[in-house]
């Protein structure tokens, strides 16, 4: 009991907001041993860029529309100390002239600094919040189509090494090209071809320094997502040819009020079809293949700057050891199970799609330190409390992809299931890979059953046949006979794979 109250009153809460030219984005989070949770994210609809006029003038409908939605927002905030509240301003708000007359009635509401930033540091920020979010190493290109502007960056690690800003956005091209709501091949390449000549002058450079991936963030291009994975690609990756088809689709409707595509909302549409123009024109010119879509952005970038513990060089490391240290895991258990799944799946040579080996190990390690989280529930049934920990919380260092398979493996770390509860959610990772991620793991588990009383060792073979039927595991000599219960164990676990025409043998 002392113990959860000290922990809760160390803990600290911030929030970030990001006033942005088409929504106004806030997250509250709690900074929980080293990491975060999320306690709430709101967003409204505000289309500040809506109110601009030729002239860079804010109307008077549109600050309104701004003010009452941060007077929302700082009734959620009562209470908070101003360092730890960070508010920033975007595009819009850049280009308006009159952008004091905001601040001034802004501050009759909301008892917290506003600050406006320029491009390059929207960009900045932008490449911190995914960076600090996404599991991906090496170096990134970053996108974020936003409502006024365009934010291009590439970096390595939390270091942007170049960052560019251009006015070209959803909101202020819906405005320009398509304002009486029509969609024609011309209006649309009229809209793609401003975009590219926006950035035409960025192409050498950008392809110049490369990048190993591709990730892009904010309102158009998870709309863009969400619309592959319900009718081209369950995985939602934007690829080039993918991208073209939905174009393709698109054109196919004449009018804002009659598009309907499966994964496209009412209140996304007005500013879909011109994000569209501006993502196509940002693949032609990198000459993009593939692109992911990172829920981290700006406000994650401004909500990672306010604390300095979040810079630490591996996000999902952190993760993970907030995870066990939250839920109070035994990490000498968690460690020796980790030790013997990692020594196996060094073993295991029979990998379905080899490009992911080093990802699949990964999460098995991970999934190996916090099989055991669900304890803090109820032992009894301790492999689902896990698994729903990890599919419902926040992972920063984990993609949809990833988290759902680390819930998978520690869903079915004990206890019987089917293949057909392998089925993946979307075509990343192979089935038979899957299931052999969860026998290393149970394996892991068996060896170290006896939690201290087990006699340590990593003095083992592991062959599998390349069918996968067949896995034998020998053990040092008088091993198994000192360990009774580990053989019966895996008496007990030969038996069950069997039933998944699995054969195991050990000795």
């Amino acid at each position: 009991m002392n113990q959860q109250t000290t922990t809760e009153s160390n803990a600290k809460e911030f929030a970030a907001i990001d006033l942005g030219s088409n929504s106004f984005h806030m997250i509250i989070v709690r900074i929980v041993n080293g990491s975060i949770q999320v306690l709430s994210r709101l967003k409204q609809r505000v289309q500040l860029a809506q109110g601009l006029d030729d002239k860079q003038q804010l109307s008077r409908e549109a600050i309104e529309r701004g003010v009452a939605c941060l007077a929302l927002f700082a009734e959620r905030l009562q209470g908070f100390p101003t360092e730890n509240v960070r508010a920033v301003g975007t595009y819009t708000l850049r280009r308006a002239v009159n952008n004091e007359e905001f601040l001034t009635a802004a501050a009759q509401v909301f008892p917290f600094p506003i600050r406006i930033i320029s491009g390059t540091e929207e960009a900045k920020l932008i490449y911190s919040g995914v960076s600090h979010t996404q599991p991906e190493n090496g170096r990134k290109l970053v996108v974020d189509i936003g409502g006024g502007s365009t934010e291009m960056i590439i970096g390595e690690g939390f270091n942007p090494l170049i960052a560019e800003s251009r006015h070209m956005g959803c909101v202020s091209f819906g405005k320009t090209y398509f304002g009486d709501g029509k969609i024609s091949n011309k209006n649309f390449n009229q809209a793609k071809q401003a975009a590219l000549s926006k950035i035409e002058d960025l192409s050498w450079e950008y392809r110049h320094l490369g990048w190993q991936s591709v990730l892009g963030s904010s309102g158009t291009i998870k709309t863009v997502s969400q619309i592959i994975a319900e009718n081209f690609n369950n995985d939602g990756v934007i690829t080039a040819e993918n991208l073209q088809q939905l174009i393709e689709r698109v054109l196919k409707f004449d009018s804002f009020d009659k598009l309907k595509i499966a994964g496209l909302t009412d209140d996304r549409i007005s500013v879909f079809v011109p994000g569209l123009a501006i993502l196509s024109a940002v693949f032609e010119n990198y000459r993009i293949e593939q692109m992911r879509y990172s829920d981290g952005a700006l406000r994650e970038g401004v909500m990672y700057g306010l604390e300095s513990s979040f810079q630490v060089d591996d996000i999902r490391e952190r993760t993970v050891n907030s995870l066990m240290e939250h839920f109070n895991v035994d990490q000498d258990q968690a460690l020796r199970v980790a030790d013997t799944a990692v020594l196996l799946g060094q073993k295991y040579a029979r990998w379905r799609n080899p490009d992911l080996v080093a990802d699949m190990q990964n999460i098995l390690l991970s999934a190996a330190l916090l099989h055991e989280v669900g304890i803090a529930i109820n032992h009894s049934g301790v492999q689902k409390h896990s698994a729903y920990i990890l599919q419902n919380s926040e992972l920063p260092g984990f993609d949809r992809s990833q988290q759902r398979l680390l819930a998978t493996l520690t869903r079915f770390q004990i206890k019987s299931f089917k293949l057909s509860d392998l089925t993946p959610q979307d075509n990343r990772y192979e089935v038979q890979d899957i299931l052999a991620l969860i026998i290393l793991l149970r394996l892991a588990l068996i060896i170290n059953r006896s939690r201290r009383a087990t006699e340590l060792t990593d003095k083992f073979t592991l062959d599998v046949s390349s069918d996968l039927t067949h896995w034998e595991l020998e053990f040092e000599n008088g091993y198994l006979d000192r360990n009774p219960l580990t053989q019966s164990e895996l008496s007990d676990e030969k038996t069950f794979l069997s039933s998944l025409n699995t054969q195991l043998a050990f000795k």
